[in-house]
Parts: C-alpha cells; sequence; structure tokens
C-alpha cells in the first residue's frame, strides 16, 4: 500500500500482470467432487500483499472444505472486468471490488453483489459490531449490507526527530493549534514545516479541517465548506501553507513522501504504508496520533476498500465464511503484525502483541477515532476531484477562502443532487 495511488482511497501500487496466488480453479463452473474452490479478485499489489495471502493460506488449513484461488491484479483492471463479469456470472465469488469504497452502490444497482446476511455474535460469523466507526454504514444500502472491510488503514503524524532538535522543539505537537505553531517555525534554512499534499493522494486535508471543527459535506449530502464552521476550519491551514510557506503548493502524496523522506520537511500526516520507506531513507522518525482537535477530541481518517460477494456466486455459505474469517480477531491480529497496518476490528486497539509493535500500536490506537472521507455521498470521486481538490488548489495559492469555498459549495451540491 503506498501513500499516493487514488483520489479517495490509497491502496497498493500497480501491477503489470495478475498473479494468481494459490490454487488454479475458478468457482461458476459445474458442479465438482471434493472442496468448494473459491474465486477471489483484489487489488493489493504492494508490500502488504502477504499478509493477505497469509489470510487465505491460514482459511485453507482451518476450513479443509474451501479452497481459495486469489488473483491479484491491478485496480483498474479490476474496474474494467468487474462489472460485466459479475453480470454475466463469470466473474470472481469474492473480490475487492475498488479501491474507492463508494464503488460498492454501482454494484448495488446493477444487483450484482449479494446482501451479507450471517453477521452475528462473532462465534464463526462476521461480527459487524468489532468493525472500525462508519464501515458498515458504507456498505449497507437499503438496510442490507453488501460488503465488509478488506483492509482498514489510518494516518498519523510522521515527524523528523533531528529537525524537532535542530529547532529547539522537544517534544511533538499534542494538538492541532500547537502542530501549526510548529509547521510555521520549523520552517528555516530551505526545510518546511510539514509536507502536505492536496492531489493524487489520500487526503489529509480533511483530517486538517476535522481537527479545526469543520467538515465537506452534511449528513444529506449538501455542501458545508461555505459555512462559517467551514471556512474556519480551512483558513488556518491555507494561511501557513499560502502566506508563510509552511509547505510547498500543489504537492502530489509521491511528492510529499520525496520531501519527508529527503528530510526537508519536518512533519508530514501519513498512513503505515510509509514507515519502512522512512526508516530506510535514514530518517530519524517519529511518529505519533494525530494531534487532538480544537474540541480536544482526536479524529483521523480511515482508509478502507470494499470485499463483497457476487450475486451469482454457487458458493454464498463458503462465500461468507470466508469473509467472516478474513475479518476475524485471529486474522486481523496475524495481518497487522506481518504488515504494519492496523486491524479492521475496534476490539484489537489494545492487544498486547500489537501495542508491542511500535508502529502498528501508533495507527490501531486511532481506528476507533478514524472517519471515512465523504461516506455515502452521491458522485464522491468527482466531488473529490472536481470541487474538492480544485478548493485546496485555489486557497493554498491565496485565493480568498469565502470565494473559493462559495463557487466549492455550489460544485459539491450539483454533483451530490442535494436541493437545500
Amino acid at each position: 500500500m503506498k501513500h499516493a495511488r487514488t483520489t479517495l482511497v490509497v491502496v497498493s501500487g500497480a501491477a503489470a500482470l495478475a498473479l494468481v496466488l494459490t490454487g488454479c480453479s475458478a468457482s461458476g463452473s459445474a458442479a465438482q467432487d471434493g472442496p468448494a474452490t473459491l474465486k477471489v479478485w483484489t487489488g493489493f499489489t504492494g508490500g502488504d500483499r502477504p499478509g493477505y495471502a497469509t489470510i487465505v493460506k491460514d482459511f485453507e488449513k482451518s476450513h479443509p472444505d474451501i479452497k481459495v484461488d486469489m488473483t491479484v491484479q491491478p485496480w483498474d483492471t479490476i474496474q474494467q472486468k468487474l462489472p460485466s463479469a459479475w453480470l454475466t456470472g463469470q466473474g470472481p465469488d469474492v473480490a475487492a471490488v475498488s479501491s474507492d469504497p463508494n464503488a460498492v452502490a454501482q454494484y448495488v444497482k446493477t444487483r450484482s453483489v449479494l446482501p451479507i446476511t450471517d453477521t452475528g455474535d462473532g462465534s464463526g460469523k462476521i461480527n459487524t459490531a468489532s468493525f472500525a466507526p462508519g464501515t458498515v454504514e458504507e456498505f449497507t444500502y437499503d438496510g442490507k449490507l453488501y460488503g465488509v472491510p478488506a483492509n482498514f488503514a489510518t494516518l498519523s503524524l510522521y515527524y523528523n526527530k533531528k529537525l524537532f532538535a535542530d529547532a529547539g522543539i522537544t517534544d511533538p505537537p499534542k494538538t492541532v493549534q500547537e502542530m501549526a505553531a510548529d509547521a510555521k517555525n520549523l520552517t528555516t534554512g530551505g526545510k518546511y514545516g510539514i509536507a502536505l499534499a492536496d492531489n493524487q493522494t489520500i487526503q489529509m486535508w480533511p483530517v486538517l479541517q476535522w481537527l479545526e471543527g469543520g467538515d465537506i459535506v452534511s449528513g444529506k449530502g449538501c455542501s458545508v465548506v461555505q459555512t462559517s464552521a467551514g471556512q474556519k476550519s480551512l483558513s488556518t491551514w491555507a494561511d501557513l501553507v499560502a502566506k508563510d510557506k509552511v509547505s510547498p503548493v500543489g504537492l502530489t502524496g509521491a511528492e510529499a513522501d520525496s520531501l519527508f523522506s529527503a528530510g526537508k520537511a519536518a512533519m508530514e500526516i501519513n498512513g503505515p504504508w510509509a514507515a519502512s520507506g522512512y526508516k530506510d531513507a535514514g530518517i530519524d522518525l517519529g511518529l505519533v496520533k494525530v494531534p487532538v482537535g480544537v474540541d480536544g477530541k482526536s479524529s483521523t481518517l480511515g482508509s478502507i476498500a470494499p470485499l463483497s460477494i457476487s450475486a451469482k456466486t454457487k458458493y454464498p455459505k463458503q462465500a461468507q465464511e470466508f469473509l467472516a474469517y478474513w475479518t476475524s480477531k485471529t486474522a486481523q491480529q496475524k495481518f497487522s503484525l506481518q504488515t504494519g497496518f492496523p486491524p479492521l476490528r475496534t476490539d484489537l486497539s489494545d492487544d498486547a502483541k500489537l501495542t508491542a509493535d511500535p508502529t502498528v500500536s501508533v495507527f490501531a490506537s486511532q481506528v476507533p477515532d478514524a472517519r471515512l472521507y465523504l461516506p455515502h455521498v452521491t458522485n464522491a470521486t468527482k466531488v473529490d476531484s472536481d470541487a474538492y481538490v480544485p478548493l485546496i488548489g485555489e486557497i493554498t495559492r491565496g485565493k480568498s477562502v469565502a470565494e473559493a469555498t462559495k463557487s466549492a459549495g455550489q460544485a459539491i451540491d450539483g454533483l451530490t443532487g442535494c436541493s437545500k
């Protein structure tokens, strides 16, 4: 999983060819003797891929009557092939349908996904009660659940201990006000206080807004960036970038990563996929929770990809057993320890083995405080690319926040269909 892949959710890097991890025959064919074979498609082609392979291997050991044929391929390939494959019944039994969690909605509309009914108390069933905040709602349409999180990643604050020490700052910021002050004080001698990406990246600006008491859309899908709270939540950091130059303007996620890796930025909000690269670059690395907001509460962004079942699978029971195991405490604990990603469950945030790992513990501790970006928002991808990203680009280049949010609010409402 890397920092800059898609706009809404960041996922593993691309691969040129699909790789079959285990098994060789697909379900959806004629009835066969022996174990049922589940065909699974995912787009997890990056450094976290071995963790998913381990889940499959352990599932097969504990379920000898079920085999799993998991194919890993680029997300754009899945998005091109899966809609027609599921409509014709030729696709996989289970798929991570997209790097964008909102994509589940299109499969619900075409009746291509199976409602998940085998949910319950965790005793061999899918225990949705322990899922990270917002994930159940994200995949629920008309009261029915159509997916589970394939993964869950939170964002934390990386900081360069040497640059902090050079600036006479002894501790990382604990509040958003301290983070803003530190960003300004650390911008000196050709070094930036923080690397703030605003395009081709997992979104970090919404985190800043939440910490400052604002948001992007209301629960009814209407824009709130133009409200007084919305404008106030953008103004502090817009001014820090535009006027105080705490970060270069217009950074992509990859550019922000490179800036921090080169020791030219003192802070960056990023996910667990970045830790090993920063250590390999020789950064004297510090990692802490995102500072608390103006209300004294913790808030960060949670990133997910959905895992859904084909409506035409011949193995609905086995497919749900597979999702139950994938999201189980046992599988998620092992996955976290192997990959450094936090578990997708809230009941592992204080797990002894996870808290013993200094990197995993920080990301896992933030799972209960994580929020999703534009959950269940109509045309969420376009709201991001056509309204929100341009908004951040304008205000960090000096455009009036009032003027920029007015036009962005109109664009958002037009995309979501909000009628106030």
